[in-house]
């Protein structure tokens, strides 16, 4: 079967974990755009002290009002870092644009000088600790900025861990300065989960991912009393659905607790399938499971007994348990119709095939790189509705909901709130982020990411309702991931024939289906589609090679007329039925040609071919051959040679009736001898008893 592990927060633990101005690099061109760092000047040592700087409320400030700066060390050295000095300086020439903006983050260079504004001396700090420091803005800091972004940035010196050198470190970030209220915001937060087989979730998984601590709890905890809008894989739903009765307790109130919440939601395609590729194979409808009956079992829906009116209650039996229908199990309650969130690289003949998909309603969500204008909110692309999200926003912000420290996340948050503002100057429509997906989120980081963008009251209605901006699209065809597509395709055909052999062709088929949804997943990034593309080409190939007929030494036969057994493999984890077909390369042995059988799941079973020899000595081959019910031929042909030694059963029998013969002769004689000492024993046994009690003289006389 195929594994989709899910990616993690990579992006941030790769931040933590690498050390110098290289890491620096590397954080900063994943994710473009990120909330306070530093790293120390020593590039060749692994253990660096970091500097973190924020102002204000994630960067944004209100002109007229005091604020304060945050600047926190974090010794990742061995050693314990002496107290140091840290200077806050503020540029007092605005970043111009979001490309500015960009630069800024990314070369730490900006036009314009730094003023001081602030300085403090830092606290020491222990081997492997942080400390923060508060350092007061006042507001005659601000009173001569114009609404704008100004980046911000601090330096530590004369800190030293031990008795090594000097550890100097550098921290960038932004002042977002606005007069009016936050710009009006809409955040979609995907709820989505990979199971370890590619399949639906397992009891095990939904129990592991519901518990206190488990991944689909954080990710309702970190949108809970938001006004995110939520994208919700439907194979969550379904796959706690069709465990019925059976599902644990945990797993049914996260359910319970979903659907409660009061936030807007859409439903993603099932397994968070991508529509872009789909359209690009030009499939003519969207994928969908086949069925997600297999995945039932009838015991769990069990309808309760009817107690009768009577003084002593019986149950009355019911006709048998009621089975849900695929729609039942994986409809997303409250969700809004006629939404589709695919990759962004679409063409305009794909907006056009996603509205034919959904009926001539779809909205497509698309990041803000898709389009000529690159703005962000409401949209036309022809006669295509899309909603776009802000990309440079989107990006910090989904750094930040990766980030499990408050302190390093801080910085990707004050760089959302740049991007948002300067998008803000632009239109006051209604904006919108997108979070990436990721199963592996903390609920703090998620919700600090959510809650420094969304606006209570903004969904998508309202987004909708704001006028389109004419705007286009020039993306060209993913030709790799559409040939992929239909290469799975071709290999669903090739497992339907193969899976005649099964009683209920769907226990294989419905599985397949929902694998090869997740392997075109939005989430999958280039290098991770490949994997997840090797890995269910090899699965299939392990599949169709499940059943088959091992290899088999040479047979002797000894008889004329016998049962050759022959082996037939099954790693499937289902009973096959299988017929054997079987040939013989000289005619002289006769053998039934066709065999029926049931093969039992992963054993290897015995079957047995009933065989005549016209010959009495000599080799021939059977050639053997395994096909399903209808037909399909399974597993690779087998040639089997057989050694017939006919001529031997006579030998036998003869050599046996000999051996019988001598028995019966051996013990006739045995017995004759025997009866004819018993008859020479006789007499001399009554002389001797007569010698051995000779008469009484008084018994003569009387």
């Amino acid at each position: 079967m195929t594994v989709i592990i899910p990616e993690s927060g990579f992006r941030a633990r790769l931040r933590r974990a690498t050390s110098g101005a290289a890491v620096f690099a590397i954080a900063l061109g994943v994710c473009g755009i990120a909330a306070t760092s530093a790293h120390a000047a020593d590039k060749t040592d692994d253990a660096v002290v970091e500097l973190h700087l924020s102002a204000g409320a994630n960067g944004a400030v209100t002109p007229g009002l005091s604020t304060s700066a945050s600047v926190t060390v974090q010794n990742g050295t061995g050693d314990a870092l002496s107290t140091g000095h840290v200077v806050v300086e503020l540029n007092r020439t605005a970043l111009a644009d979001r490309d500015a903006v960009a630069d800024w983050f990314e070369s730490e260079d900006a036009d314009g000088a730094f003023d001081r504004i602030a300085d403090d001396s830092t606290a020491a700090v222990n081997a492997g600790a942080s400390a923060t420091s508060s350092v007061p803005l006042p507001q005659e800091l601000f009173a001569d900025l114009a609404p704008g972004v100004y980046p911000l940035r601090a330096e530590l010196t004369g800190a030293s861990p031990g008795s090594g050198s000097e550890e100097d470190a550098t921290a960038t970030s932004v002042l977002v300065v606005s007069a009016v209220q936050r710009p009006q915001v809409a955040v979609l937060v995907p709820i989505t989960a990979t199971p370890q087989n590619g399949a639906l979730l397992s009891i095990d998984e939904l129990t592991e991912l519901t518990a206190a601590d488990g991944d689909l709890t954080a990710q309702l905890d970190g949108v809970s009393g938001t006004s995110a809008v939520l994208a919700i894989d439907p194979a969550i739903p379904a796959a706690i659905r069709v465990l019925g009765t059976s599902a644990p307790t945990s797993v049914t109130e996260w359910l319970d607790r979903l659907d409660a919440l009061p936030n807007e939601r859409f439903a993603l395609q099932f397994g968070d399938a991508d529509a872009t590729t789909q359209a690009q194979a030009d499939l003519p409808s969207l994928l969908a499971p086949t069925t997600l009956a297999p995945f039932l079992d009838p015991k769990n829906f069990q309808a309760p007994a009817t107690p009768t009116p009577d003084a002593t209650p019986s149950p009355t039996p019911t006709d048998g348990p009621v089975l849900p229908d695929d729609e039942t199990l994986s409809v997303v309650d409250g969700a809004a119709p006629g939404i589709l969130w695919p990759r962004g690289d679409v063409t305009t003949d794909d907006l056009a095939d996603f509205r034919t998909y959904l009926g001539g309603t779809a909205s497509t969500v698309l990041p803000s790189t898709s389009l000529s204008s690159g703005s962000s909110g409401h949209a036309a692309v022809g006669d295509a509705d899309v909603l776009v999200t802000d990309a440079a926003a989107s990006d910090a912000l989904s750094t930040a909901a990766n980030e499990p420290d408050a302190t390093a996340r801080s910085r990707s948050l004050a760089a959302a709130n740049a991007y948002l503002f300067l998008s803000a100057q632009q239109s006051a429509s209604p904006l919108i982020v997108g979070l990436d997906r990721d199963e592996n989120r903390t609920a703090d980081a998620l919700r600090d990411a959510v809650t420094t963008a969304d606006s209570p009251g903004v969904d998508l209605a309202s987004v909708r309702a704001a006028p389109a901006a004419a705007a286009s699209v020039d993306s060209d065809v993913d030709d790799d991931r559409s040939a992929a597509l239909h290469r799975m395709l071709a290999d669903e055909v090739t497992l339907g024939s193969f899976s005649t052999i099964l009683s209920d062709p769907q226990l294989l088929l419905s599985p397949e289906r929902i694998r090869i949804l997740r392997t075109i997943g939005v989430g999958h990034s280039a290098a991770q589609f490949e994997k997840a593309l090797r890995s269910h080409t090899d699965a299939t190939q392990d599949t169709l090679a499940a059943v088959d007929i091992p290899q088999s030494s040479t047979i002797q036969l000894l008889s004329a007329n016998a049962d050759l057994p022959f082996s037939v493999r099954n790693d499937l984890p289902w009973p096959v039925n299988i017929v054997l077909y079987t040939r013989p390369s000289d005619p002289r042995l006769e053998v039934k040609p066709v065999t029926t059988a049931e093969i039992q799941a992963r054993t290897t079973g015995r079957v047995k071919v009933p065989v005549s020899a016209r010959v009495g000595s000599g080799e021939l081959d059977l050639h053997l051959s395994l096909k399903s019910p209808t037909g399909v031929s399974i597993g690779q042909d087998q040639t089997v040679r057989v050694a017939v030694r006919a001529e031997w059963e006579g030998i036998g029998l003869a050599v046996f009736g000999s051996l019988i013969a001598i028995l019966l002769v051996l013990g006739i004689v045995r017995t004759l001898r025997r009866q004819r000492k018993n008859r020479d024993e006789a007499p001399q046994d009554a002389e001797t008893d007569a010698a051995a009690n000779p008469a009484d003289p008084s018994e003569d006389r009387q």
